[in-house]
């Protein structure tokens, strides 16, 4: 009988194995696809970077920019910002923008040749002693956290990519320089800085005191990183003086608006949102807290995402509103909000990222780019603003997302972004904006942030190895500041997710609310009129006024809206699965 069993064991076995095998073999051929199409596609991107970055070089250096069109330049650095055009100096001749910018992306791509090739000759052959007024957010991001981030790449021991001993911190003298360049513009009663600059000359008799939540709120990255690297505090306190200062002028609402007066600290425009003049001001915060440590960044950034998920967000979009009474103004989608879903990663609210991305995607499905801006309450194009200048917020998403998930349907999306830009924007001379999304009239400009963010982004998201050994964030410019623990105030301290296996205590006490005990509701909270604030009967607080967490049970349940909150991946409670 025992061989019999045996046999028929065997048997079973026979007929069962090709099934296994077939599974095994499905299973590896769709990793090997998924590898080639990685290959594939990074190869593309690559090529894409090398059109604009080639053609820039031949055409345009060291001038700031390509015109691709034409096969000329503009030296653009003076203009960035200046929508009128006005007191353009006639004696500059460029900065070599787009070689700066492109320097950490040579990098990624793993050229170290010509990166090494970038680095010496701005050594040699690039000043800031030029009769030029700037615009300083736009010359921050750009070319201070260029320099920055390429000498962090450049000294980097384990990588080598410098000839040894020939490089002499020349990049860092460079940034140290331009960032005394800047210090003049924060001179003001407030601590909020002009945001245009001469960089010969400092600021100018009769400059504009007006600058937007971005330009005096998004500097603490890169002057920050600046001060760790010298050792000089000044320019990490000029900008953390300057963020303190804007936090101090929010709403009781915890909302900001879009421009302010320097010298006067009040605001010109109320309606603000998350695109322009205040998307990076939301991104700082967060990365700050990152990269720096400080608890002050996250408790701020963590009041204001509360409060735009309950002013701006209309089911997966974000319309604006007045910063005073949260009351909607413009219901309309930018561009540039598509790096939201991006920061939504990071904070670990993977769920509304991958909603308002979506809802980017079908826009840029609609259109075959993505429009400047979308007004959603007429479902339509803006009349006037219906171009696209190859911006890399929504590739930028699109990475991030595929990082969390490991999704490979992000992959599918960022190949349609290739697609499009390779179809509608490549021209012989490099790649060109568009004008008109619905004609596909192309612009004369090829934006250094094509270089350093684009192609960036879309070869990460295929092939991302110079992530492998080390935590980095991205400035937002693209350029690379790691995460080191001597430039951090203190270590995080450890949370345990709720998506992760932990021990439920058995002596934890349920809290209750108004409702399930049948009090009334609290009415002590005051608003900004003087009439009380009735509380919502469902309300249950978090056990934690600090609202951390270590798991769900620890956060309660939401006074405005009735729901549930949950823990995040980063230990915070918030509404991160409803929104």
């Amino acid at each position: 009988m025992l061989p019999c069993k045996i046999l028929t064991w065997v048997i079973l076995f026979l007929l069962i194995f090709p099934s296994f095998f077939q599974i095994s073999h499905s299973e590896l051929d769709s990793y090997s696809l998924l590898a080639a199409k990685r290959k594939r596609m990074s190869e593309k991107v690559r090529k894409m970077f090398y059109h604009a970055y080639d053609n820039y070089m031949t055409y345009a250096f060291p001038h700031d920019e390509l015109k691709p069109l034409t096969k000329t330049f503009t030296d653009s650095l003076s203009e960035l910002g200046n929508l009128k055009l006005e007191y353009l100096p006639e004696q500059y001749k460029g900065s070599a923008l787009s070689l700066i910018e492109s320097l950490s992306s040579l990098v990624v791509l793993g050229n170290q040749t010509e990166f090494e090739k970038g680095v010496f000759w701005l050594s040699e052959n690039l000043t800031f002693d030029v009769d030029a007024r700037i615009n300083l957010f736009e010359c921050n991001i750009r070319v201070l956290g260029g320099l920055v981030s390429a000498h962090i790449l450049a000294t980097d021991s384990t990588k080598n990519r410098l000839v040894q001993g020939t490089y002499k911190n020349q990049l860092l003298d460079l940034a140290e320089n331009l960032g005394r360049r800047f210090l003049p513009a924060f001179d003001t009663p407030t601590g909020l800085p002009y945001a245009w600059i001469n960089l010969k000359y400092g600021v100018m008799e009769n400059e504009t005191t007006e600058t937007s939540t971005s330009g005096c709120g998004s500097l603490i990255l890169e002057m920050g990183a600046l001060s760790r690297l010298t050792g000089d505090p000044r320019f990490e306190s000029a900008a953390l003086r300057a963020l303190r200062k804007l936090w101090s002028m929010r709403s009781s609402l915890n909302l900001l608006g879009t421009t302010l007066d320097v010298v006067t600290g009040e605001w010109i425009e109320h309606s603000s949102g998350i695109g322009a003049g205040v998307d990076s001001f939301y991104e700082y915060l967060l990365k700050a807290h990152i990269l720096f440590g400080r608890d002050e960044f996250w408790r701020m950034f963590q009041a204001a995402y509360i409060a735009v998920q309950r002013y701006f967000r209309h089911g997966p979009w974000y319309h604006e509103a007045d910063m005073r009474t949260g009351k909607s103004t413009y219901w309309q989608l930018t561009s540039l909000q598509a790096f939201w879903p991006g920061l939504q990663v990071l904070v670990g609210d993977i769920p509304a990222a991958n909603l308002s991305h979506r809802e980017f995607y079908y826009v840029w499905k609609k259109y075959g780019v993505l429009p400047e801006r979308y007004l959603l309450d007429h479902m339509m194009l803006h009349p006037t603003e219906k171009y696209y200048p190859l911006r890399p917020e929504f590739a930028e998403s699109t990475f991030y997302l595929y990082q969390a998930t490991k999704d490979p349907w992000y992959m599918e999306v960022g190949e349609l972004i290739v697609d499009s830009l390779n179809l509608y924007a490549r021209v012989e001379g490099g790649f060109a904006s568009i004008r008109d999304v619905t004609s596909m009239e192309l612009e004369d400009h090829q934006h250094s942030f094509f270089l350093s963010e684009t192609c960036k982004y879309l070869y990460l998201l295929y092939d991302d190895s110079f992530l492998g050994d080390r935590n980095y964030i991205f400035t937002t410019e693209g350029h690379p500041l790691p995460v080191l623990s001597s430039w951090r105030e203190k270590l995080p301290e450890a949370y345990i997710p709720s998506n992760w296996t932990y021990v439920k205590s058995e002596e934890q006490v349920k809290r209750a609310s108004a409702m399930s005990m049948r009090v009334c509701p609290a009415t002590a909270l005051e608003c900004g009129q003087g009439q009380p604030r009735v509380e919502s009967a469902c309300h249950i607080p978090d056990s934690r006024a600090d609202h951390r967490c270590f798991n769900d049970d620890d956060c309660g349940v939401d006074s405005s809206n009735c729901r549930r909150r949950s823990c995040s991946i980063a230990g915070y409670c918030g509404q991160w699965l409803f929104i």
